[in-house]
């Protein structure tokens, strides 16, 4: 006889990852809101509900909206929810991390040539330094200094 599985255990990944997951939000016309969560798995078992990681919206996602959507297509993501619609969509390890350190520091930006580098540079990090950024952004007691020695790091000072 064999008894069936509970169902959080059968919907629980059996390849032992981390699970990120991506938050759509439509407030109106050129009003997208994203947002990288981690969600409980056995890979992270100190996360017992799900954890928001980051988040873009308004004028900072407008500026970068075209290439973030563009990878999340890559991924086979649709982001295209209507007005007052939300949206849930499971993402990879490394897009979840990529996107995750983006959001948090572009999140306070002003100046648009400075975000136009700091978006090129994030996107040619590798999963690995993507991880560390993201990891020392979010478990140091001073965050903000992390991300603004990432922004030193990615901004070409000639440019200015």
């Amino acid at each position: 006889m064999s008894a069936a599985l509970p169902s959080k255990l059968t919907d629980a990944p059996q390849n032992g990852l981390p699970r990120y997951e991506l938050r759509t939000a439509n407030h109106g016309p050129d009003n997208l809101e994203l947002e990288v969560w981690q969600l409980p798995s056995p890979a992270t078992p100190h996360i017992k509900t799900p954890l928001r990681i980051a988040g873009l919206a308004g004028r900072n996602l407008a500026l970068v909206e075209h290439r973030v959507l563009r990878r999340l297509a890559k991924a086979g993501i649709q982001v295209s929810p209507a007005k007052g619609e939300r949206g849930k969509h499971t993402l990879n390890e490394d897009l979840a991390l990529n996107l995750g350190i983006l959001f948090r520091v572009l999140a306070p930006m002003r100046s648009r040539a400075n975000m136009r580098q700091v978006t090129e540079g994030i996107e040619a990090m590798g999963k690995e330094e993507a991880a560390y950024w993201l990891g020392m952004a979010m478990h140091r007691k001073y965050p903000r200094r992390v991300l603004m020695a990432l922004r030193f790091l990615l901004i070409d000072p000639r440019s200015e």
